[in-house]
């Protein structure tokens, strides 16, 4: 990693719930109700904050893979819905289908992390940015709208104009044609830039993307953050906790270049 040269790379490529948005957050609070209405003998109980946390976001994530690779063409908030109906069965309670519309809605209420916003500013002078996520347009517009007031994509791209969710490598065939279609930059301008090791670094490693900047986030249950167990199979040129340490060496990447 010590030769990784940010000043390389002309866009910057972000998943954005987990790396730019703490979806964590967002969802465990969504999922409140549903914690409300399970008995207090169940088994659950006996677990700690912590591990009752883990334990949904782990049935979360498994369930949202298994829905979008079912339905690839569905809208994320959809999905989402559908989630929440399975995990309410799983779960052993009772969800209406007002509560799983509504749990689908609420996207763009997920808060970003709190270094987010500015770094994307910061990042934006050196690059284009590029948004490649799992959702649909009315959820990521909301996002933009709300918690992402501020952030100036050069371009958007969603799963639902690009028919699949990822990790399918059909999701970076098309950031990889729809950048270069849009600003010329070939595969090996762009960095990608993500906190989710399973389903980002390890597909852009697997089609040659050049090494990606991985976002730790304290390695999130969600976003499948064992980089030790996948180390062979990502590509990887830094490692930052935060958006906004990368946003600092950004800075100081390019300084240096200029002097």
């Amino acid at each position: 990693m010590s030769s990784f040269d940010l000043t390389s790379y002309q866009a910057l490529s972000f998943d954005i719930y987990a790396t730019l948005i703490d979806w964590e957050a967002g969802i465990f609070n969504q999922l409140a109700p549903l914690l409300n209405r399970i008995p207090k003998d169940h088994e659950l109980w006996s677990k700690t904050l912590g591990e009752i946390k883990t334990y949904l976001k782990r049935k979360y994530s498994v369930n949202e893979h298994e829905l979008e690779m079912q339905h690839p063409n569905e809208k994320y908030s959809a999905i989402l819905a559908m989630l929440y109906q399975r995990l309410a069965n799983q779960l052993g309670v009772r969800a209406t289908e007002e509560e799983a519309k509504a749990f689908g809605g609420a996207i763009g209420t997920w808060p970003a992390f709190p270094d987010t916003v500015q770094a994307m500013k910061s990042l934006g002078k050196y690059y284009k940015l590029v948004a490649l996520s799992n959702v649909d347009k009315v959820s990521f517009s909301n996002t933009l709208s709300g918690p992402l007031r501020g952030v100036n994509f050069d371009t958007i791209y969603v799963a639902e104009d690009i028919g699949s969710y990822k990790p399918d490598p059909r999701n970076f065939t098309y950031l990889i044609d729809h950048i270069k279609q849009d600003f010329g930059i070939d595969r090996d301008g762009i960095c990608h830039t993500a906190q989710s090791l399973t389903f980002d670094h390890i597909p852009t490693a697997t089609m040659g993307f050049r090494p990606g900047v991985w976002i730790s986030r304290g390695g999130g249950s969600m976003g499948m953050g064992d980089l030790d167990a996948v180390k062979d199979r990502v590509n990887l040129g830094a490692v930052y906790e935060t958006l906004g340490d990368m946003a600092i060496a950004v800075e100081k990447a390019f300084q240096s270049s200029s002097t």
